[in-house]
């Protein structure tokens, strides 16, 4: 995979007249130098159905009279850009409105995205019909007909569909197709057929090629999924209802999964299919550093105007960040990333003990860790329960991990090779009953019939006195064991907040008696009995993620690798190259602000100067270079530690230090 890539989307009316009128040679390879681009997917097939160059299998858009993806891929090619191609598979409007009996129903009956025809939007197929046929045929052509580099297919995944034909699949089968169960059973069984069908219609004639299936989201659990794939493509637009927490969660899972993947942000000041919206170059840089940063590629989205006219105010936009990443992709080429703790993905564990592979509500509870691990400047991954656990020194069971068998063995495992865990909420319990199977200083009695309730915690949670701190999260009463240490108290309000009883304008204040510990120690770890995480990411009270940060410091001890003065605004990773000779720590430092109705912007990128760094374990250094001003750093070794301070760190500062 290549660094600069740029996904260019072309889905256009058949009523828009003149498509690709304006498409030049000589355009296309301008922006596209101007760019910095060394990749562009470009389109055969869009979600209106249409195709953008000859077709048998498929027909050419009824306004386009000349080969636009030929023409596109000759012009690529000639400067060394790569072209991997895309086709809509799961949106087909001019299909869709020819054999609506295709299309994926649900229970009512009702059509999926636009759930009528007399709404504006696109209706998407089963690939339990004909359809798939179809589809199969259309890849079939694209791939033998040109000289593409990869196959984009969009809007796949498992779905749960009662059309007529999953119908008549269920019942042929003796199934009920009012059973969740069966009807979640035959989604994945279509899924799986359609991605071995696709990507034989692909091997079968270019077997070199990239095929990537985008469901929008990589499903965290789901390895079977995902290695349907070559790569993973982590389609994240911080502005398009994604946000800024949203790529380092996908990324920090995607790097354990040993496959390439890119960071998919967009151009657009909102979202896809935004025509005249940008956003501001600040924002691209800092999107395109942090994927470096998460050890992804880069991938910007664009829409092309149905004139086949590339904007130049897009392609400058892009080049502000590409031009950077350009002079960076040296010491991020082939990089693995550094961690010392392991968040232990609820939805990854949820994913594996369904019994119907449904997800059990999650809520925010990973993205609210990942926000607090990012904060506290923790070197971490997100793994799954497949994961190798001894690579790590604490994982962190987030709010809602009940342990399996199998779960439990490899827990088991882990912490009496010296491993630690910090769990939370009903995080470490047993699945088949309210007993901890670690011993993390506590013994489970219930869940507690108060919220919100309170924590005092025996530890300075720095610039707030101590004080009973109300915690929003679910909390459940326990009992100190008899060899656990208490870090704090849970009290109790005086009532919840009802009809017949409620005191001031939120909820009543706590009674000042203990309720039991709040916050355990134990020889497995440390358990805190809220779901802080959730409760951080909806509530975000700095209390919660001081609570955590002491849990994880004690935990680690003095085994952490890092420790530095950033503000919580900025985002560390250290990362290995293949060499295993060179570490590079990369600094990013941005504010993201919420304008209109929560979309979050990047404009401004405060200057930080003097962020000092310490980092523990690395062997004897014999160089720390700023890179790419290949500027050498004054550093000092200090018993089993590296420190220096970084000067000046503007956007995303890389730190290269070779080992002897």
């Amino acid at each position: 995979m290549r660094f600069r890539q740029v996904h260019l989307d072309f889905h256009t009316s058949e009523i828009i007249p003149n498509i690709g009128a304006q498409f030049s040679t000589s355009n296309f390879q301008r922006e596209l130098k101007r760019g910095h681009v060394n990749s562009i997917t470009v389109f055969s097939k869009c979600h209106h159905g249409w195709a953008y160059h000859p077709s048998d299998a498929n027909e050419i858009h009824p306004n386009l009279d000349f080969d636009l993806l030929g023409s596109q891929i000759a012009a690529a090619h000639e400067i060394d850009v790569k072209t991997p191609v895309y086709l809509s598979a799961g949106l087909d409007e001019k299909e869709a409105r020819r054999h609506p009996e295709w299309l994926l129903r649900d229970a009512n009956d009702r059509m999926n995205w636009a759930d009528t025809f007399l709404k504006p939007g696109y209706h998407q197929f089963c690939m339990n019909t004909p359809y798939l046929d179809i589809l199969v045929s259309q890849i079939e052509e694209v791939v033998q007909r040109y000289d593409v580099d990869g196959i984009f297919l969009d809007i796949v995944g498992v779905r749960t569909c009662l059309c007529h034909n999953c119908m008549a699949t269920l019942t042929a089968e003796g199934l009920d197709p009012t059973d969740p169960k069966a009807v979640q059973d035959l989604g994945e069984r279509v899924y799986k057929n359609y991605a071995h069908r696709t990507n034989e219609a692909v091997r079968k004639y270019r077997p070199d090629v990239s095929i990537f299936h985008n469901g929008g989201h990589i499903t965290r659990g789901r390895r079977d999924l995902a290695h349907l794939n070559t790569q993973l493509e982590l389609e994240s637009l911080p502005t398009g209802g994604w946000g800024y927490d949203h790529f380092p969660l996908s990324a920090r899972y995607a790097a354990t999964l040993d496959m390439e993947y890119l960071g998919m942000t967009g151009k657009f000041h909102t979202s896809w299919g935004e025509f005249g919206g940008y956003k501001h170059p600040n924002a691209l840089r800092y999107e395109a550093a942090l994927s470096l940063a998460m050890g992804a590629k880069c991938s910007v989205g664009d829409q092309l105007h149905p004139s086949g006219l590339m904007d130049a105010s897009t392609y400058s936009l892009i080049g502000a960040g590409y031009a950077e990443v350009e002079s960076k992709e040296q010491w991020c080429e082939g990089s693995r990333n550094v961690a010392d703790v392991a968040l232990l993905s609820l939805e990854a564990v949820g994913q594996q003990q369904s019994p119907e592979g449904q997800m059990p509500a999650v809520g925010a509870s990973d993205a609210g860790a990942v926000r607090m691990l990012l904060e506290c400047h923790y070197l971490f991954d997100v793994i799954d329960p497949q994961a190798d656990f001894s690579q790590y020194k604490v994982i962190v069971l987030p709010d809602a991990i009940r342990v399996d068998q199998g779960l439990k063995a490899k827990l088991t495992e882990f912490t009496s090779a010296g491993g630690r865990v910090l769990a939370t909420g009903t995080s470490g319990l047993s699945a088949t009953d309210n007993t901890f199977v670690l011993d993390l200083g506590a013994t489970y009695d219930s869940p507690s019939d108060y919220n919100p309730s309170y924590f005092r915690p025996s530890f300075s949670t720095g610039a707030i006195d101590t004080a009973a701190f109300v915690m929003y999260g679910n909390s459940h009463k326990v009992d100190l064991a008899h060899n656990g240490t208490s870090l704090g108290m849970r009290e109790e309000p005086y009532f919840n907040r009802e009809w017949n009883h409620f005191c001031s304008h939120q909820h009543t204040p706590s009674d000042g008696v203990s309720a039991g510990p709040g916050m355990t120690e134990g020889p497995n770890g440390i358990y805190i009995a809220w779901t802080v995480f959730d409760d951080y990411a909806t509530k975000g009270s700095i209390v919660l993620k001081k609570t955590v940060q002491h849990g994880l410091d004690q935990l680690l001890n003095d085994r952490k690798t890092l420790e530095t003065n950033l503000g919580a605004q900025g985002i560390i990773a250290l990362t290995r190259l293949p060499c295993g000779s060179k570490f590079v720590l990369h600094l990013l430092y941005a504010s993201p602000v919420r304008r209109g109705n929560g979309v979050e912007v990047i404009e401004d990128l405060p200057v930080i100067h003097n962020v000092e760094v310490s980092l523990r374990g690395i062997a004897k250094v014999a160089s720390v270079m700023l890179e790419p001003q290949h500027t050498s750093l004054n550093y000092q070794s200090v018993k089993d530690c590296i420190l220096f301070t970084v000067p000046k760190l503007e956007c995303h500062q890389m730190v290269v230090l070779t080992v002897q």
